[in-house]
């Protein structure tokens, strides 16, 4: 019998199956079974590329940190280019918000997302932090990124400015000003983030000076 022409599994093609179900059906989707099913093979045929689901996790992880692009961190500029860093990152994340509860807790092991966080420690220390005030606003970028991207601040509020009014006027009021702002309600958590960002740089700038 002829061998086929082309491989039918590879790490990264699981990784993709397990992503996509992850994103369609959620956490519980997560299972060598499913994926094979998904894929028309026998489970036992993953765990050829696939050692355990701390493994899985890690090839999932690979594949979504290879869309971070890290260009940015290479700006001399500094803030800039972390402040572009930080929304391609949070954009990244937006695709796929059911990896993040996943990813918040797991290991950090794969050799691009390693990259990326010295990537992004040189650029903070290049902006002028110490080593470990590069750390601590590593860990604060994180939180921002991930939080951010796995909860919308907005869509929590599901009546009119005017339907609060009566009783919670300072929030009918903010909710109504930044509805009036460019990109209006829907924009207000990207617009919150990029505001949690630059007050970050801000705030460590300051810290630099003499």
């Amino acid at each position: 019998m002829p061998r086929p022409s082309q491989t039918l599994l590879s790490r990264a093609i699981i990784a993709r199956a397990a992503l996509e179900l992850l994103e369609e059906h959620g956490a519980e989707a997560l299972k060598m079974r499913t994926i094979a099913e998904r894929l028309g093979v026998k489970g036992a045929s993953l765990y050829h590329h696939i050692a355990s689901k701390e493994d899985l996790l890690d090839a999932v992880a690979e594949l979504i940190n290879d869309e971070i692009d890290l260009g940015p961190l290479a700006d001399p500029g500094g803030a800039e280019g972390i402040t572009a860093y930080a929304h391609g990152y949070r954009r990244v994340y937006l695709r796929y918000p059911h990896m993040i509860p996943l990813v918040a807790r797991h290991r950090v092991s794969s050799a691009k997302a390693l990259r990326g966080y010295d990537a992004l420690l040189a650029a903070l220390i290049r902006y002028g932090c110490t080593p470990a005030e590069a750390a601590e606003a590593a860990a604060a970028l994180d939180n921002l990124v991930l939080g951010s991207a796995l909860e919308t601040f907005t869509a929590g509020f599901t009546g009119t400015p005017g339907e609060y009014r009566p009783r919670y006027p300072a929030l009918a009021a903010s909710l109504d000003a930044a509805g009036a702002l460019p990109g209006g309600l829907a924009g207000l958590d990207s617009r919150g983030f990029d505001l949690g960002v630059r007050l970050l740089l801000r705030g460590l700038a300051e810290r630099a000076q003499p």
